[in-house]
C-alpha cells in the first residue's frame, strides 16, 4: 500500500470547503493508502496566534476529522509537535535549500510584494520544514490544491538534491490533485475561494456554524440572472458552486441533479441544498460533541504519535548518519 501524507494548520476554523476539498477525499483515501494526517502546529506559529486559540483549534480539528469519518485504525493522526524528527529534519532541509528558492515561495513573495512588515523568519523558512514533513514518511503522494503544488515541487527538488549529495535516502513525492470538490467558492462572491481567513461571514460555512445559520447562508447565496439550472462554472460560478456542494454531500452526480431540476427555478434548488447542509452539519456536530467530551482525543493522538515517531525516527537516524551528525 502506497503512503500518502497531508496536514492542516490549526490557524482557523474548518469550513465546508475544507470538508469537500480535503476531508471527504481523505475518507476515501484511508481505504486506499497508508495515510498519515497531522496537525501542523509548528507551522501555525509563523504568524501570531495565542496559545489558547491554538489549543482550541487543534482540539476542534482532530475532533472534526474523527467526526467526519476518519478512522484512527486506518489513518495515523498526530500532532506535528509530538514528533521531534519534524524539527530535526526541517533544519537539515533548511540547510539544503537556497535563499532564492525560498524567496520565490508564494506566501513570502506575496507578503513582501504588499510591503507587509513584521514578517517572521519562520514564514520565510517554513517550506523546508514542510518538505521535511513529507520526506520523513516516504510519502509517495501528497494531496494538494493547485495553489499548493509549488511546495511539493520544492520538496521534490530538496529530496533529489539530498539524494544526489549523500546517496539515495528519500522517496520523491508526487502531488495528487482531486477532481470534483477541489475548490469550494465563497457563497457571497463565487469568484473567490471559500476560506477560513475571509472576513465575510456570509460567504463561508464553518463546520461548527449553527445549522440554521448555514441554511440561511445557502438561501442567500449569490447565483445569476440566467435562470437555467446547468453546470457552467465559467458563466454561472455561483450555481456551479452550489451544485458541487450538493453533489459531494449527497454523492449524487452533478448531471443527475441538473436533470432533476430541468425547468425548475433556483429557489427550489437552494431549498434542497440548504436542507442537505443543515442535515450534514447537525449530524457532524453531534458526533463532534460526543468525541470532545469522551476523552478520545488524547488516546487517538498518543496512538498516532507512537506510530509516527517510530517511522520518523528511523528516517532521521539514517539522515543524521549520512550528513555526519552521528559518530
Amino acid at each position: 500500500m502506497e503512503t500518502m501524507l497531508s496536514a492542516i494548520k490549526p490557524t482557523g476554523r474548518l469550513h465546508l470547503g475544507n470538508y469537500i476539498g480535503a476531508i471527504s477525499q481523505f475518507i476515501k483515501y484511508q481505504d486506499e493508502y497508508d495515510l498519515y494526517i497531522f496537525i501542523a502546529n509548528l507551522h501555525a506559529i509563523t504568524v501570531p496566534i495565542s496559545a489558547k486559540e491554538l489549543r482550541q483549534n487543534t482540539k476542534d480539528l482532530i475532533a472534526l476529522y474523527l467526526a467526519s469519518g476518519l478512522d484512527p485504525e486506518k489513518v495515523t493522526l498526530f500532532l506535528q509537535s509530538d514528533v521531534d524528527a519534524h524539527a530535526k529534519l526541517g533544519w537539515v532541509m533548511t540547510c539544503t535549500s537556497y535563499v532564492g528558492e525560498l524567496q520565490r515561495m508564494t506566501q513570502y513573495k506575496d507578503k513582501t510584494a504588499k510591503g507587509e512588515t513584521g514578517i517572521t523568519a519562520g514564514l520565510f523558512t517554513y517550506p523546508p520544514l514542510m518538505a521535511a514533513d513529507i520526506l520523513l514518511y516516504d510519502a509517495k503522494y501528497v494531496p494538494v490544491g493547485k495553489d499548493q503544488t509549488q511546495h511539493v515541487e520544492l520538496t521534490r527538488d530538496l529530496a533529489e538534491r539530498f539524494n544526489n549529495r549523500y546517496s539515495e535516502t528519500f522517496v520523491i513525492p508526487q502531488p495528487l490533485t482531486s477532481t470534483v470538490g477541489t475548490k469550494v467558492y465563497s457563497l457571497s462572491d463565487p469568484t473567490k475561494k471559500m476560506s477560513k481567513s475571509v472576513t465575510d461571514p456570509k460567504g463561508t460555512i464553518d463546520l461548527l456554524d449553527d445549522p440554521n445559520v448555514a441554511r440561511k447562508k445557502i438561501m442567500s447565496a449569490v447565483t445569476d440572472s440566467i435562470g437555467i439550472i446547468q453546470y457552467d462554472p465559467e458563466n454561472q460560478p455561483g450555481l456551479a458552486n452550489l451544485l458541487t456542494i450538493q453533489s459531494v454531500l449527497t454523492k449524487e452526480p452533478i448531471e443527475s441533479i441538473v436533470a432533476r431540476y430541468e425547468g425548475k427555478g433556483y429557489g427550489e434548488l437552494k431549498k434542497e441544498i440548504a436542507q442537505t447542509v443543515f442535515d450534514f452539519l447537525t449530524d457532524l456536530q453531534a458526533k463532534y460533541k460526543e468525541i470532545i467530551t469522551s476523552g478520545k482525543l488524547e488516546e487517538v493522538l498518543k496512538q498516532g504519535a507512537d506510530k509516527a515517531n517510530y517511522i520518523a525516527n528511523k528516517k532521521i537516524r539514517k539522515v543524521y548518519k549520512k550528513v555526519g551528525f552521528t559518530l
